[in-house]
């Protein structure tokens, strides 16, 4: 038997990827993956069996990398960002626990990676420094009402709201739905960041609010970021107070 791992790469640019992906990827014989997170990495897969495929086959990307596996073949399922945020780790490892244990490969574990998330943050300023609620907005998987009803509970309980998949060619208007529920308990003028190919070639980053931000240009590369009632920019820079005024003077 040889063995799976699963790895979050990063949001895109090789600078971003920790050491410990690189070496995973280095030690593989097999490579599976969306083809464009293949592209993302492909100057490390040289002489490496490779599994690419479309969009919508992840279920049989995967299982074609767990049979490799199991075949003897050491395998590496990639994801962006991190595998564990919206990513291949789930379904790897649901496959392989479905093996009888005899039939199984070596699980390698997931090497965690930095997600999206956590890519635009950082392209922003500080938005992220109190508490935040991370909300896929693609209903391939999720019916529509039950993300409308997470995003509710983010918008009264004033979380940071970061919204991935916010908008495609299909889901046009479903952005205005979360904006008008967000209006409903925020100020028209509570920051929005929107960051697009986060650290990949083309990376943009519009700042604008709550009342305005459905104007901007947003697709399916895209990280929206919500302010809560307590975030404002400063200087083109998004920033969440985390409360440290209130335990300590100076500030």
């Amino acid at each position: 038997m040889g063995k799976i791992t699963v790895i979050g790469i990063g949001p895109g640019s090789l600078l971003d990827m920790t050491p410990r992906a690189r070496e995973a990827i280095s030690q593989a014989q097999v490579v599976a993956g969306y083809n464009t997170y293949i592209r993302l990495v492909e100057p490390l897969l040289a002489d490496k069996k490779v599994i690419g495929t479309a969009m919508m086959q992840e279920i049989d990307r995967c299982r074609m990398a767990v049979d490799e596996a199991a075949q003897g073949q050491d395998t590496v399922v990639v994801s962006s960002g991190d595998s564990g945020v919206y990513g291949m780790a789930g379904l790897v490892l649901e496959l392989v626990l479905q093996r009888p244990a005899a039939e199984r490969p070596e699980f390698g574990g997931i090497i965690a990676g930095v997600s999206a998330v956590n890519a635009a943050a950082s392209v922003l300023g500080a938005p992220l420094m109190h508490d935040f609620a991370v909300i896929s907005l693609s209903n391939l998987l999720t019916p529509w009402e039950l993300i409308l009803k997470r995003v509710r509970m983010a918008a009264e309980g004033d979380f940071v709201t970061a919204l991935y998949n916010p908008k495609s060619k299909k889901r046009v208007q479903n952005i205005e739905e979360v904006r008008e529920i967000m209006l409903k308990y925020r100020d028209p003028a509570t920051p929005v960041g929107i960051v697009t190919a986060a650290s990949r070639e083309g990376e943009q980053k519009v700042i604008s609010t709550l009342q305005d931000f459905t104007q901007q240009e947003i697709n399916m590369f895209s990280m929206v970021i919500i302010g809560n009632s307590q975030t404002y920019v400063k200087e083109g820079w998004m920033i969440t107070p985390r409360g440290y005024e209130n335990k300590e003077g100076g500030l």
